[in-house]
C-alpha cells in the first residue's frame, strides 16, 4: 500500500491554507491564498465568506497538485479556523446574509453594554468562561439580526443558520445546500458566549437574553470524530472530515501540550497563550479566559486558561500597509536591527481595545515616549517589543492563576521566524523560549485530531514522539533592565485607556 497522508484546512484571519502531513507530522506540501480584509468603518473588520470558501477549494487543489497526490492518498481531513468570526447564511440558498464579522471587530460594544446592564460584563462568566465582549461570536450574530433587513424574520422562520468559519467550511465541503452538515466542535462552540462549559450544551436562557434563535446554531461535537465526508463535487470527495479545533486549541494540540500545566504561545495576527488545566475548569482571577482545550471522541473534556492578545502580527501588517515603512513583514526585523534599542519609544497597539489581561474596550493605540531622536528603526523595534511585552502581561496572569510559574515557553506561528523578537521575548520573560521543528502547529493540530479519529495515529504518545525542538532562546538581560523596560511599558499602557467615550465616535 502506498504512503497515506492527512490534510488540514487552516482557515485563518488573513489567509486560507491546506497543508498535507505525513505520519511523522512533517509537511509534505502547502497551498495558501490570502483573502481581502474589509474595513467599512473605524473598528469594523469583515471578510467575504464566499471568497473564503473559493480560496479553500483552491488551496486544496494547490496542496494536492504540489505533492502529486489525489484523494485516494488522503485518509482524513482536519479543519482549524479563526474562532470567533461569525457567518450567518441562508441554508436554502447557501448565500451569506452579510459579510463575516471578524473577531477583531468592535462594532458591537453597544450590544455588550446593553446585555451587561447592571450586572456587568462578567454576567455569564461562571457558565461560559468568558466576559461579555465584542470579541466573541454571540454579539456579532445579534448585530446581524438587528441590522440586516429581514434577517430576524428569516432566522425565526428557521431559514438562517450561523457558524464560525469551521462550520462554514464544513457545511460547504459536505455539500452545502445539498446535504451540508451543520456542525461545530466544542472548542469553537466555547467562543460564542452560548455554551455551558460543564454540560457542553447551548444555554437556552443566554440565547433568550441575546435574542438568538437556537435553530441557527450548529450541533456541537467533539474535536476528533468523523462528522461526514467531502461531497462528490470536491477534489477530496468521500474523504472523511474527522477533526475540528479552533486555531489556538489546534496549535496547542500540535505542540503536544496535552498535560496539565503545559502551555504554548502562538504568534499570529494576534497572540494567544493557552495553558492546559486538564479536566478541571479553572476560573481566572487575573483577566484570562476559561475555555475548552480539546475533547477526543467520547473522552473527557480538557479545559484551558487562555490569554488573548488582539494585535501582534497585524501590527507588523499595519506598519507595512498603512505606514509603508516596510515592504514585507520580514523586513521589520531588518529595520529593527538598525538600532540598539527602542530609543525610549513604546508602541501599545490597542487598535481593537485591549484584550487579556485588561479587557478595556475603551482603549486605542498609542505610540509614546517620542523624541526627535526616534526614527523608523526605533518604531519597528517598539512594534516587535510590544508583542513581547503583551505576552509577558499574559504570562504573569497565567502564573498568578495557576500558582505554578512557567519554566519555558513553547512558541509557534509566523512571527517565530523572527530571532530578534524571540530573543527579546526570552529576555523580558526571564525564561527560555522554545520553537519546534514544525512551526505550523495550528494546521498540524487539526491534522492530528483528524488522524486520531481515523486510526492514522493511535494515541497521544504517537503525537508526542513527533515533537522535535528546533531552536531555543535563553534570556540574557540584566534583571534591573528587564524591570525598567517593563515598568515603562505598563506606564505606556495607561496612556491608551479611557480614549473612547461619548466625545469619540467610532
Amino acid at each position: 500500500m502506498s504512503e497515506q497522508y492527512v490534510i488540514a484546512i487552516d482557515q485563518g484571519t488573513t489567509s486560507s491554507r491546506a497543508i498535507i502531513f505525513n505520519h511523522e507530522g512533517a509537511i509534505v506540501s502547502t497551498g495558501q491564498k490570502e483573502h481581502e480584509q474589509i474595513f467599512p468603518k473605524a473598528g469594523w473588520v469583515e471578510h467575504n465568506p464566499k471568497e473564503i470558501w473559493d480560496n479553500v477549494r483552491e488551496v486544496i487543489g494547490q496542496a494536492l497538485s504540489k505533492a502529486n497526490l489525489t484523494r485516494h492518498d488522503i485518509v482524513s481531513i482536519g479543519i482549524t479556523n479563526q474562532r470567533e468570526t461569525a457567518v450567518v447564511w441562508d441554508k436554502n440558498t447557501g448565500e451569506p446574509v452579510y459579510n463575516a464579522i471578524v473577531w477583531q471587530d468592535t462594532r458591537t460594544q453597544s450590544i455588550v453594554d446593553r446585555l451587561a446592564g447592571d450586572e456587568g460584563v462578567e454576567k455569564y462568566k461562571d457558565i461560559v468562561g468568558l466576559p461579555l465582549s465584542t470579541y466573541f461570536a454571540g454579539t456579532k450574530i445579534v448585530w446581524i439580526l438587528e441590522n440586516v433587513d429581514g434577517a430576524r424574520e428569516r432566522a425565526e422562520a428557521g431559514d438562517l443558520i450561523f457558524g464560525t468559519t469551521d462550520t462554514w467550511v464544513l457545511w460547504n465541503l459536505t455539500g452545502g445546500v445539498d446535504g451540508g452538515i451543520h456542525v461545530t466542535d466544542v472548542t469553537n462552540a466555547s467562543r460564542t458566549m452560548f455554551l455551558d462549559l460543564k454540560t457542553l450544551e447551548w444555554r437556552d436562557d443566554i440565547l433568550a437574553d441575546f435574542g438568538v434563535p437556537k435553530s441557527m446554531l450548529p450541533t456541537v461535537k467533539s474535536s476528533s470524530e468523523v462528522y461526514g465526508v467531502a461531497s462528490d463535487n470536491s477534489l477530496l470527495r468521500e474523504v472523511p472530515i474527522a477533526g475540528i479545533l479552533g486555531d489556538q486549541q489546534a496549535a496547542t494540540f500540535g505542540q503536544a501540550a496535552y498535560g496539565k500545566g503545559e502551555a504554548k504561545n502562538t504568534y499570529g495576527t494576534g497572540n494567544f497563550i493557552i495553558f492546559n488545566t486538564d479536566t478541571e475548569i479553572v476560573k481566572s482571577e487575573n483577566g484570562l479566559l476559561t475555555t475548552i482545550g480539546y475533547k477526543l471522541g467520547d473522552g473527557e473534556t480538557h479545559y484551558a486558561l487562555e490569554g488573548s492578545i488582539a494585535v501582534t502580527g497585524s501590527l507588523v501588517q499595519w506598519l507595512r500597509d498603512n505606514l509603508g515603512i516596510i515592504n514585507s513583514a520580514p523586513e521589520v526585523e531588518t529595520l529593527a536591527k538598525t538600532v540598539e534599542d527602542n530609543g525610549g519609544a513604546y508602541f501599545v497597539p490597542a487598535f481593537s481595545g485591549l484584550f487579556a489581561p485588561h479587557w478595556r474596550s475603551d482603549a486605542r493605540g498609542a505610540l509614546v515616549g517620542l523624541t526627535r531622536y526616534v526614527n523608523k528603526g526605533h518604531i519597528a523595534r517598539a512594534a516587535l517589543e510590544a508583542i513581547a511585552f503583551q505576552t509577558k502581561e499574559v504570562i504573569d496572569a497565567v502564573n498568578a492563576d495557576s500558582g505554578v510559574p512557567l519554566t519555558e515557553l513553547k512558541v509557534d506561528g509566523g512571527a517565530t521566524s523572527n530571532d530578534t523578537l524571540l530573543q527579546f521575548q526570552a529576555d523580558i520573560l526571564g525564561v527560555p523560549v522554545v520553537r519546534p521543528v514544525v512551526a505550523e502547529t495550528t494546521a498540524l493540530g487539526a491534522a492530528y485530531a483528524a488522524g486520531l479519529a481515523t486510526g492514522f495515529w493511535s494515541s497521544l504518545d504517537d503525537l508526542r514522539a513527533n515533537w522535535l525542538e528546533d531552536k531555543r532562546w535563553e534570556p540574557n538581560m540584566d534583571e534591573d533592565e528587564r524591570a525598567r523596560l517593563y515598568r515603562n511599558w505598563k506606564k505606556a499602557v495607561t496612556k491608551t485607556l479611557d480614549w473612547v467615550d461619548e466625545d469619540v465616535k467610532e
